[in-house]
């Protein structure tokens, strides 16, 4: 109902393409740019940037994480900060990473990282404090500490925290790389989007917005949910 809307009001509307393409016209321009690899190839520069600059938040953030859990000093200090810091949006960096890196990719991948640090800190130590302490007192009455203690009982008691903190993160870290390619250079689909602002290209510029979304919704709904719901069934945190 609302793409036949669409094309008949575009088609009538008197305005020309730049501004109000029809969707035929975008569709089509989506098809080509899919086959001729320009819509395909901004697709893999943007999930290379994303998966490392993501992979490096998660491991930060994890490490922070145990930080404030397990230093009372640490959670006064650091714990305040990241708390704090988080409230920062993450394009606000971007002038930063400018200063410090250039206008390149180590400025994107800075951006994408701190898009999703904050986020994994704070959901990290959140699962960390949650874990139940009968576990804890069972595991340290049979001797486990240490590494031991945190790989069997820590760290798998927090993996449903965990989880949801991932899901956040990649939605702060997937919008912080849009906005940090859109600003930047070097390819990806925040770049193709400019491109096409730039050429006056409408059709491109909503055709890359449909890519952007199309792969928000996947991760979202049928990676990270999915993997929530078989976590927490597993757990026993849904029942079915």
């Amino acid at each position: 109902m609302i793409a036949a809307i669409w094309e008949v009001t575009s088609r009538f509307s008197g305005l020309p393409d730049f501004m109000f393409p029809r969707l035929t016209q975008i569709f089509e321009t989506l098809f080509n740019g899919l086959i001729n690899g320009q819509i395909t190839a901004a697709i893999g520069k943007s999930f290379s940037r994303i998966l490392i600059g993501f992979s490096i938040a998660i491991i930060l953030g994890i490490m922070m994480g145990y930080l404030i859990w397990r230093f009372k000093i640490v959670e006064d200090t650091l714990g305040f900060l990241v708390t704090a810091l988080q409230s920062i949006p993450s394009i606000v960096w971007f002038p930063l990473a400018i200063i410090w890196f250039g206008l390149n990719d180590f400025a994107i991948l800075f951006i994408v990282t701190i898009g999703a640090t904050w986020t994994m800190t704070i959901s990290a130590t959140s699962g960390f404090k949650n874990v139940p302490q009968l576990y804890q007192r069972v595991a340290k009455t049979f001797g486990s500490s240490g590494f031991h203690f945190l790989r069997t009982v820590i760290m798998p008691a927090s993996v449903p925290q965990l989880l949801s903190g991932l899901r956040i993160a990649w939605a702060f870290s997937w919008r912080a790389l849009m906005a940090g390619e859109l600003l930047g250079a070097g390819g990806g689909l925040g770049q193709l989007l400019e491109t096409g602002r730039s050429l006056g290209q409408m059709d491109l510029v909503i055709s890359v917005m449909i890519i952007i979304a199309v792969i928000g919704t996947i991760m979202d709904n049928v990676v990270f949910m999915r993997l929530e719901r078989s976590v927490q069934t597993k757990w026993g945190v849904n029942q079915h």
